[in-house]
Parts: structure tokens; sequence; C-alpha cells
């Protein structure tokens, strides 16, 4: 079986089939007054009407500019077992972001090897745009994380949106695929990267070699001294990149296709050592967008 075949596999076969869409039917963000709370949204795009999930936190009044983080699902998911599984609605309720949880066409997104042929890269751009418009999002504090065929889908956004992402959280996902294999495929504007990869998930080998790649084109360099264990199991590098943004690379030992201290869904890692919906958010809110590339080096504490 071909390295192409068997990522598609990755990307594409590592959740069951999503649930049927319920509750109440959607609207679009603009028709919907700005409050705490859960809400059905909808946005037209390339001749889509897309479904997504919006959540705003306790004491959100829409009068203060804040972040957005946006969690795309696997393959075959939706945007609801997505929220389930990450706990991500609960940070931002301590933290006082938004979260957004889009549905792929069909259950998929059309990242680098899989699914389907939808601009989901054009959708990610105008749903922030939306959101910064109707819902007084930060435009500066735009965050893009998701797993497996999501994961894949972060890292094309964070080339191909030029200046919408501030940084991405890929787990269990790469920088993978026909794309990246061109060595002119590199975002144009600073982009950091959080990713998690475990060293039992069969991928595991293409993830990264697809981040030192990423590494390697942005003249990136390791950060001196090297970072201690967050666990005994776990890895941590850290690099700062010529074009100021920062990479940061969690290897788990034992875990496999999962994302890390979740503790709800068949992806679920609860023992992984690490929880990466804590450490993506924390390594998100010292990343906003940046013109410029910052003057000192991160900590490595």
């Amino acid at each position: 079986m071909s390295v192409g075949v068997l990522l598609a596999l990755a990307a594409c076969g590592d959740e069951p089939p999503a649930p049927a869409a319920s509750g109440p039917p959607p609207t679009t963000a603009a028709a919907v007054q700005p409050a705490p709370g859960e809400h059905a949204l909808t946005l037209d795009h390339g001749e889509l009407t897309r479904r997504y999930r919006l959540h705003a936190p306790p004491g959100y009044d829409g009068t203060r500019p804040v972040p957005l983080v946006i969690a795309l699902h696997p393959f075959p998911g939706d945007g609801l077992t997505m929220s389930e599984m990450v706990g991500l609605d609960t940070l931002a309720g301590r933290e006082g972001f938004l979260t957004a949880y889009p549905d792929g066409v069909n259950g998929g997104f059309n990242a680098f090897v899989c699914c389907g042929q939808a601009d989901d890269v054009g959708f990610l751009a105008a749903l922030a745009a939306e959101l910064v418009r109707t819902w007084n999002v930060d435009a500066d504090r735009v965050y893009l994380t998701g797993i497996s065929n999501g994961g894949d889908l972060s890292f094309r956004a964070a080339v191909e949106a030029i200046g919408v992402f501030a940084a991405i959280g890929a787990v269990s996902g790469g920088f993978i695929g026909s794309l990246p294999a061109g060595a002119s495929y590199v975002p144009k504007s600073p982009v950091s990267v959080i990713t998690f990869i475990g060293d039992q998930d069969r991928y595991a080998d293409e993830f990264t070699a697809g981040i030192k790649s990423w590494r390697e084109r942005l003249d990136c360099a390791e950060v001196k001294p090297a970072p201690k264990r967050p666990a005994a199991n776990v890895a941590l590098s850290r690099a700062r990149c010529a074009d100021g943004s920062d990479v940061e690379l969690y290897t788990i030992g034992g875990m496999g296709h999962s994302w890390p201290g979740a503790t709800e869904g068949t992806m679920a890692a609860p023992d992984a050592g690490v929880v990466a919906t804590d450490l993506m958010w924390r390594f998100f809110a010292a990343h906003p967008r940046r013109a410029e590339p910052p003057v000192s080096p991160p900590s490595t504490r």
C-alpha cells in the first residue's frame, strides 16, 4: 500500500461515523445577538452552506475584543463530537475566548490527503472574518487547532490563509502529502505551531518528518538550553524561526493516534502525561499575530 493511501487512512479512518446533527436549526452569525452560550450557526461559502457551533463563555457581552479558537474534527466526525472531546469550552470559560467547531463536508475536511474538494481553507478564512466582524473577535488572536484530518488542514491553512491565523495546534496530524512536498510551500507570514505526536501512532514518522521540514524551510533554530521533559514519557523541543514564529513539538511515548489528556471519545488519551488542550491554549495566549519578529527568545521553562 502506498504512503499516500496510508496517510489518507490516518486522516480519514480513526473515528466512528458522526451522529446526525441535532438541536435548533442554525442561522447566520450576523443574525444572532452576541451572548454567552451555545449557538448553531451557518456561513455560506463556495456555493455551500456550512454549519458550525459557536461557544461564547459566561460574561461575554461583545463589548471587548476576544480571542477565537477554531477546532477541527477528524474524519468522519462533526463539530459536536470535537467539542465534547477536547474540553476547550471549559477552558474558554476561565480564559474568556470564543470557540468555533465547523462541520466538514460529508464528515471531513479537504486537507492534504483527505477529504473531498470543498474550499476549506477559504471557508476558515471567511469564518474568522465573519466572527471578527460580528462577534468582536480580535483579528490578532485567531487560532486554529485540529486532530487527524483536522490537524492536517490546520497546517494547510497556516500556509494558504495568509495573515489569518496567529498560531496553530496540530494533534496527531501533520505537514504531509503532495502539497508540502514542494520546497516553496511555506507560510508567507509568521504562524507559530504547537504539535503533539504519539510515538505509537502508525504515522509518527511522517508527522515527525513533516515538522522537521517545516522548521528547515523557515530557518528555525533549536532553543537552548533544551526544555525539561513535561513528563517521564514526553519529550519537548522548542525552536525559534527566522520570521519570528515559534515551533513546539511534544513527542509522547506510548500514545497512538489520539488527543493527549482528553477523557471523552474514542480518540481520547487520558493517560498521555500531558493535557494538549491546556498546553495549546497557553501557547496560543503567548503568540498573538506579529508583523515583526519578537526581540527576545522564548523561555525554556
